[in-house]
């Protein structure tokens, strides 16, 4: 959710910041290869801290993450996200238009957004004056003082409830919801963070009230920092922002997801050509042991676009889908492990098929030494451009601070993809990857997405219809 409203205020505020970097731009020296050096404390009100400095350019980039994400809703769909979108509406003394006004006459950019695990809020500035000031005190009084006036809150509200209407006629937005709902169950993770239609038309005020002043508290909150700022300067830069924000006490460790006992098969009638067919179970978490090793398998697998296996096998041999791809999302609690394709209704059950074959024989075979040397490559040799601004760099902070990663986790990233081998991809694909256990959702025409369905199920044992 991005505060500036109306929608061409983002563009001026863009202009504004690009005409004025330009010039630094083409005088600044490029960000060394070598990884950022991280520079952590804890701010008065117990906000851990992550800083690096960027002085290349005269801005600074921050991001807020909290353990305030839509896991914590508990019986109010959406109220995480909500929360967040309501910050940008009404703080302290202002109103929405004038917190876009503030913000868009000195070309910073400011947005709030909420998944599974965090609440995120993050601030783009120029340090110079009177940008600077008028950007981070904006910033602080939004976290700090949301005023969650009633007539902006059922704005907000309406815009949501159309937002679902639209999630609805769409066949992807159906299948990952109802993905998601398979594979977590009655876990919090199984809810979407957007809520559900019933959930937003009746959430009161109240609940989002509670829900900042339980979730929006130092002890709760990392802020990551990169910019034009020496340690000094960052340590006055993080008091300001969260001043606002008492101690408190950090959120609980959220539930842990079970495994998936047996295959569950959702078929979901849609009226359109095309069928999408998901598939998933729980993958790993962020820390995970087996992490690195699944992330440079999955590579190959199904991550690296068009040279994955899943694309060679589903798109160049036999044309049945444009895109295929797998990803493992890891969270703090395992995420899921997914695969996607889309194809035409009629081609479903060769697809599918063609998918969960794919995924046992990488389970089985692993990946060849050729495939394994190409994907160290292209995922270390595309390494430096991931750490090659300062959003990227911010972004990583906020990563490593929320999931309490190691600080030299960035260092040691390409050392950890470089001694990876395809024995230890194959034995951890065979321990965390179950294929007779996945959730399978297919949603497209009736009679070619039941044939799919149940033509894995004989595949794999009996059919469990519908979700936990």
């Amino acid at each position: 959710m991005c505060i500036e409203r109306p929608s061409d205020r983002v563009e001026r505020a863009t202009r504004h910041l690009s005409a004025w970097l330009a010039g630094t731009l083409l005088i600044a020296s490029p960000l060394a290869q070598a990884t950022p050096d991280i520079q952590t404390w804890n701010t008065e009100n117990g906000t851990r801290v992550l800083f690096v400095a960027a002085p290349e350019i005269p801005m600074v980039d921050a991001r807020l993450v909290l353990a305030a994400g839509s896991a914590r809703d508990g019986q109010q769909p959406g109220l995480a996200s909500m929360t967040a979108d309501m910050l940008s509406e009404g703080a302290g003394d202002w109103n929405a238009d004038v917190i876009a006004d503030r913000l868009d006459g000195v070309g910073a950019i400011l947005s709030a957004s909420a998944d599974r695990d965090m609440t995120m809020i993050s601030l783009r500035t120029l340090t110079r004056q009177p940008a600077f000031d008028t950007a981070v005190d904006t910033f602080a009084t939004l976290i700090a003082r949301p005023t969650f006036a009633p007539d902006a809150l059922e704005r907000v509200r309406q815009n949501r409830l159309i937002a679902l209407r639209q999630d609805e006629e769409s066949p992807r937005s159906v299948a990952q919801k109802a993905l998601y709902r398979a594979v977590f169950g009655a876990h919090p993770y199984a809810t979407d963070p957007s809520g559900t239609p019933e959930s937003i038309a009746t959430l009161p005020r109240e609940a989002l009230v509670d829900f900042h002043a339980r979730h929006y508290v130092g002890a709760n909150a990392v802020l990551a920092l990169v910019g034009d700022l020496d340690r000094a300067g960052a340590e006055a830069l993080a008091k300001r922002l969260v001043a606002g924000l008492p101690s408190g006490e950090p959120a609980g460790p959220l539930p842990e997801v079970p495994a998936l006992a047996h295959e569950n098969l959702e078929t979901i009638a849609f009226p359109s050509s095309q069928t999408t067919v998901l598939a998933g179970q729980p993958g790993m978490r962020r820390g995970d042991p087996d992490y690195f090793t699944l992330y440079v398998g999955n590579h190959i697998l199904g991550g690296s676009g068009l040279v994955s296996i899943l694309m060679d096998e589903i798109r160049e041999k036999r044309g049945l889908s444009y895109s295929t791809y797998s990803y493992f999302l890891p969270l703090a609690q395992p995420g899921p492990f997914l695969m996607s394709l889309q194809t035409r209704n009629d081609q479903a059950k060769q697809a599918l098929a063609v998918l969960l074959d794919t995924l046992k024989r990488f389970i089985n075979q692993g990946p060849t030494e050729a495939e394994l040397t190409a994907a160290k490559k292209n995922i270390t040799g595309g390494f430096p451009l991931k750490i090659a601004s300062n959003s990227n760099i911010v972004q990583y902070l906020a990563v490593i601070g929320f999931y309490d990663l190691p600080l030299d986790y960035l260092d040691r990233f390409r050392a950890r993809i470089e001694v990876v081998t395809t024995e230890q991809i194959r034995d951890a694909f065979a321990r965390r990857v179950h294929p007779e256990r996945l959730a399978i959702v297919t949603v497209g025409a009736p009679s070619d997405t039941s044939a799919a369905a149940s033509a894995a199920a004989s595949e794999q044992g009996p059919a469990v219809r519908g979700t936990p």
